[in-house]
């Protein structure tokens, strides 16, 4: 069944923003979007002339008419008009609520991208005191954050955010397409995304266009669709980042002034849409780049430096040792550091004299200390960095180690992209025992968009245990595919079948890019 959301807006008579922009963004993700008019503006491209609220009694009829046949999975606010109307919807959004979960998506439409003002401070204290409290996200640029925090705020924008919420709403993300961020980075479009699952940056190179009416309304329609479509909010906020910028560009020069953006179907299969998310709240100055990186074809997983002995001597060019500390031992244990570092040591030698390529999982640091080459880290290591181990990483990256990081969801995807890996793990691509992870297996779909979207080979991980889901896994467009437990006890005789296996994937025909991936939360 088709995803509804709902969008409680003001129409836009020159078909720039509120409603208008609301509908273009839905039909990009497939979502029936229900227009309830909250507002009505007399504007154009220049300028706007009037404001009319809808009364009260005519949004409640609006909303209980659809109730009764289209009850929504996410409702989208747009500019309501009047603090009238806030108490009818946050009212309605109760009942709502006592009868099924429902997303509320707020963009607190203050001002016009004209600058006509179209909320006053009775409007604003209601969106403080009644939809914050109930969003589950909020969508303002910084000049609305501003706004909603008082006006005079003396914090960051990261601080204005950890304010917002405060205030009761469950995520917020500050979108940076106003003067204040052009004016400090001019080259970068700059979001900024506090979320339960991740914070930090999204950021994508700025679109040079002057026609960017309703970018705002994209964005957090865009978000809406993707909540509907059962992506948390992470997720979502990146989706409506790539579908936003699709639609700026896209835009359309009509009118004498600022003409619209227009979203539509194609954003979810390009991989230049695909953002970046900053580890911390320093945000990025310059979208830095680096040169492909090689596949890595069938990659090995093995526990020891003697199996990664037994695999490059039959024939493996890409090993990953993961040495699992004992659960009983402490990390700073000096017999078990002393174990870790000979295992690394004799595992590196065995790789160099073989000319194969040794990714250490885990523990970068002794592995550096003792002449790795290349390195792969999970989400939770990089999360763990500290500023000093960032500098550290980056000289060792400087002096030619490669990096393979981890993924299972969009936002991690985008914070590997942010880091610019010679590799990016998808995963898990099937159910998987070897260990215990919240994540929905990706299934080939993802893979397939995973390999076409991601800004390095793509690696699949996760649940290979015969030689047809290698091939499957090579016909997605995946740049390697880890093999664990199909090693078996002897790798002499095993891995000559993996590796037909993957030249026969790559040689077969190709899996279709899905427009969009599925959630995997």
């Amino acid at each position: 069944m088709t995803a509804i959301i709902w969008s409680i807006a003001g129409t836009d008579s020159g078909g720039g923003a509120g409603l208008a922009a609301d509908q273009r963004a839905a039909d990009a993700f497939g979502v029936h979007c229900c227009t309830v008019v909250a507002g009505i503006t007399a504007q154009s491209t220049t300028e706007v002339t009037h404001i009319e609220a809808t009364p009260p009694a005519v949004l409640e009829a609006q909303l209980a008419t659809l109730a009764a046949d289209m009850p929504p999975r996410v409702i989208k606010t747009g500019l309501l008009g009047s603090a009238d109307n806030v108490r009818v919807l946050a009212a309605f959004v109760d009942r709502l609520r006592e009868e099924r979960p429902l997303a509320l998506v707020v963009d607190p439409v203050l001002r016009a991208s004209t600058g006509a003002a179209l909320a006053d401070a009775e409007l604003r204290a209601a969106y403080c005191e009644l939809l914050l409290p109930r969003a589950t996200v909020i969508t303002p640029n910084q000049a609305e954050a501003l706004a909603l925090l008082g006006g005079d705020f003396p914090g960051d924008i990261p601080a204005q955010s950890q304010a917002l919420r405060a205030l009761g709403c469950d995520a917020v993300v500050i979108t940076g397409g106003d003067a204040a961020a052009i004016s400090r980075h001019a080259s970068l479009s700059l979001d900024w995304l506090d979320t339960p699952h991740a914070k930090g940056w999204l950021s994508l190179p700025r679109e040079n266009t002057p026609h960017n009416h309703g970018t705002g309304c994209t964005f957090a329609s865009a978000m809406a669709a993707a909540l509907a479509l059962g992506w948390v909010l992470a997720d979502a906020a990146v989706l409506a980042k790539m579908a936003a910028t699709h639609a700026l560009r896209h835009a359309r020069a009509v009118g004498r002034g600022v003409g619209p953006v227009i979203a539509r179907e194609g954003f979810g299969v390009d991989p230049s849409l695909l953002p970046r998310l900053s580890l911390g709240s320093e945000a990025p100055a310059a979208w830095s780049t680096r040169p492909p990186s090689p596949v890595p074809g069938v990659y090995a997983i093995v526990d020891s430096a003697e199996r990664v002995r037994q695999c490059v001597d039959a024939g493996a060019r890409t090993v990953q040792l993961r040495i699992k500390r004992p659960s009983i031992t402490p990390p700073e244990d000096p017999v078990w550091q002393a174990q870790l570092a000979a295992e690394i040591q004799l595992a590196q030698s065995v790789a160099n004299a073989a000319g194969a390529t040794l990714f250490i999982n885990d523990h970068w640091q002794p592995a550096l200390a003792h002449g790795a080459r290349a390195l792969h880290l999970g989400q939770e290591d990089l999360l763990a960095l500290s500023p000093g181990d960032h500098a550290q990483l980056a000289a060792a990256r400087a002096s030619g180690v490669a990096l393979g990081l981890s993924s299972h969801s969009l936002w991690e995807l985008c914070r590997a992209h942010a880091l610019l890996p010679d590799y990016v793990a998808c995963g898990p691509v099937w159910p998987t025992t070897t260990k215990d992870m919240p994540w929905l297996p990706q299934g080939l779909d993802n893979l397939a968009w995973w390999a076409h979207m991601a800004p390095a080979p793509v690696v699949a991980i996760g649940g290979i245990l015969t030689p047809a889901q290698l091939s499957q896994a090579a016909a997605c467009g995946a740049g390697g595919g880890c093999v664990v437990r199909g090693l078996g006890d002897d790798p002499a005789t095993t891995w000559p079948v993996w590796q037909q296996a993957w030249d026969a994937g790559l040689g077969s025909k190709k899996r279709d890019v899905p427009a969009l991936p599925n959630p995997t939360l």
